[in-house]
């Protein structure tokens, strides 16, 4: 299968495009590829869905943002992202953008006032999304991760497909609406004309009649059950970071569109480090001898083990850095770095012997501070004091 088209550039617009750009970005597509100019033409057809598709997602702030940060795979959720295969579809979604209820005003203003019939509907009613919360290790955040989980949901009913009728049995225009699925009420008031739509309560809103109703799932045409679904977790996302899996949730009434689930990501705690951004830190104790003389140490990463250098006459507090060994940028190149915060352990417990070299220690002119230095540290003290009030 070929890759996808990078969205912004379907539509020919600026990443930093605003909606009014997209809008007519566009409405210019859908015009030089409308099927009624293009009849019979495949390839015109296939780029008036992929523009509709495009337009879909940056049309829409919260549909963008995901998109903005996990690219096509944030949109699909590891499945393909939802291909409009009706035309009709797409003007019943759409119609709004082009100020009509079924995509017919921007088509008049296209073509003279030809209005594009439009058939009966091509669904029920949609299903519900679902929501879940995925908890991920730091490790599986650095390095991305597939995911199945098994869920409860609406499904199609296996007995009849999910029209909800009985085997034999078939379906029939509603009488009330003729196969659109709503009714239309046109009233007059002194600011003009209005025209109210509400869904068919004959059909309910399906614009079909069941003759005979499926005794599986009395004529609802989905069933409960349980189905597994697969997360392809992009390596970097944070806490709230959230993915959606295009049509993987509820299934809809008699034949509607399955809802989406919503995955939401959280981050369980770990033993050893805690993250800031896509930094990690990580607290290093160390000995005191090892303070005063240096020494190389073994620390965790999120990649295994690895060493660092500990500098002669290192302060406890004092930050060292390791390159790129953090969280990698979310949809970017790069990582970001493991930050190793140096501690002096002091024992609590020490022998005769060691308390007499401590003692001899102590009173060396080199082991305890100087005045000097205790006054640079009364001034650091001061100012930190300052940063945190």
């Amino acid at each position: 299968m070929a890759a996808k088209r990078d969205y912004y550039e379907i539509l020919g617009v600026a990443k930093n495009a605003g909606t009014d750009d997209i809008k007519k970005a566009y409405r210019k597509l859908a015009l030089q590829y409308h099927p009624d100019r293009n009849p019979n033409n495949k390839e015109a057809e296939e780029k008036f869905k992929e523009a509709t598709e495009a337009y879909e997602v940056l049309s829409d702030q919260q549909k963008r943002q995901r998109y903005d940060q996990f690219g096509h795979q944030g949109m699909r959720g590891g499945s393909d992202f939802h291909q409009y295969q009706d035309i009709n579809d797409i003007f019943s979604h759409f119609g709004d953008i082009f100020g009509g209820g079924g995509g017919g005003s921007i088509f008049e203003e296209m073509f003279g006032g030809q209005q594009r019939r439009r058939g009966p509907r091509s669904t029920g009613e949609p299903g519900s999304d679902l929501r879940i919360r995925l908890k991920l290790t730091l490790e599986e955040i650095a390095e991305g991760v597939e995911k199945k989980l098994k869920i409860k949901k609406w499904k199609t009913c296996a007995t009849c497909s999910g029209n909800g009728a009985k085997a034999g049995s078939s379906r029939t225009t509603c009488p009330q609406c003729h196969g659109t699925g709503e009714l239309r009420q046109v009233s007059r008031s002194m600011f003009g004309q209005f025209v109210n739509i509400s869904a068919c309560a004959f059909c309910g809103g399906t614009g079909q009649i069941i003759k005979e109703k499926c005794h599986t799932c009395d004529g609802e045409g989905r069933e409960q059950g349980e189905s597994t679904i697969k997360i392809n977790v992009p390596a970097g996302v944070s806490e709230g970071n959230y993915m959606t899996l295009q049509g993987q949730g509820n299934a809809g009434r008699r034949g509607g569109a399955s809802g989406d689930v919503i995955v939401e990501f959280t981050e369980e705690k770990h033993e050893s480090f805690v993250r800031n951004g896509d930094d990690i830190i990580y607290t290093a104790l160390i000995s005191y001898p090892d303070a005063v003389l240096g020494a190389d140490i073994e620390v965790p990463t999120l990649g295994g083990k690895a060493k660092i250098k500990i500098d002669a006459g290192t302060m406890p507090g004092k930050m060292l850095r390791m390159k790129d060994k953090g969280i990698p940028h979310l949809n970017a190149y790069g990582r970001g770095d493991q930050l190793i915060q140096v501690q002096i352990w002091v024992p609590h417990k020490v022998n005769s012997r060691e308390k007499e070299l401590l003692k001899e220690l102590a009173a060396s002119e080199h082991i305890n501070p100087t005045d000097e230095e205790k006054s640079k540290s009364k001034s650091l003290f001061d100012k930190m004091k300052n940063v945190f009030s």
